[in-house]
């Protein structure tokens, strides 16, 4: 069996697969109908205007279901898990997968409402996302280590908590910054007041986004350890 048809590792596979290609293609397709500046835009500029917001909007709703399953099936891993070995509360667990929800519908806000549309509700929604998206990653990382050694090497649980910490510290200066950044202009010039907060905002806001990436690429070898099964019952 080849390796990423074991178990259901598939679902983070996708995850970052879609996730990534959201960003990307996004990106490429803004750049060739020079909406965006080259360097370093703002994510959610890439998918501002047509044709690329609606590649942008549809490809991060799928991004968000994708990442919903994904949650899930941790949810339901590590609850199966703590059955047999313990050590993690169900309560961190619950509390770790709504977070989680809390971010994918955030990111369903990102795809609805372009930023140079309803630029409220896009901002919220994109404020849920990362904050809830760091929340879940420190959350998960603290569930690896209570689960070793059976959920994940302690090397795994290591790069998990260096991916939420990166994270956490990218978050920071996104939001801030963001908070000076007075044009809302898609295309930007070094001599602008607010240039060097929108630099560094949308540099955190790529580091956040891409480490949330490689977060969920860490999942591939938990997921290839177990399988997710439909159990229909008729009620009498």
């Amino acid at each position: 069996m080849l390796w990423f048809m074991e178990g259901i590792c598939f679902l983070p596979i996708s995850l970052v697969i879609m996730s990534s290609s959201t960003f990307i293609v996004s990106y490429l397709i803004a750049l060739f109908e020079h909406d965006v500046d080259v360097i370093f835009p703002y994510i959610s500029d890439t998918g501002a205007e047509p044709p690329e917001s609606c590649v942008f909007g549809l490809m991060t709703v799928i991004t968000a279901f994708a990442g919903m399953a994904t949650m899930y099936a941790r949810y339901k891993f590590v609850e199966k898990l703590n059955e047999k070995a313990g050590g993690v509360p169900p309560a961190l667990n619950q509390a770790a997968f709504w977070i989680g929800m809390l971010s994918c519908l955030g990111m369903c806000f990102v795809a609805t409402f372009q930023e140079t549309t309803i630029t409220a509700v896009h901002d919220a929604g994109a404020i849920l996302f990362f904050v809830s998206g760091v929340l879940y990653t420190i959350l998960q990382s603290i569930i690896s280590y209570k689960a070793f050694p059976y959920g994940c090497s302690l090397a795994l649980c290591r790069v998990r908590t260096g991916m939420a910490t990166i994270a956490f510290l990218a978050v920071f200066p996104t939001v801030v910054c963001a908070i000076f950044v007075t044009q809302t202009t898609l295309h930007r010039k070094t001599e602008d007041e607010d240039n060097v907060f929108h630099l560094v905002s949308a540099v955190s806001e790529w580091i956040v986004a891409f480490s949330f990436i490689l977060f969920f690429f860490t999942y591939i070898h938990d997921f290839k350890k177990f399988t997710l099964k439909l159990r229909t019952e008729f009620v009498s």
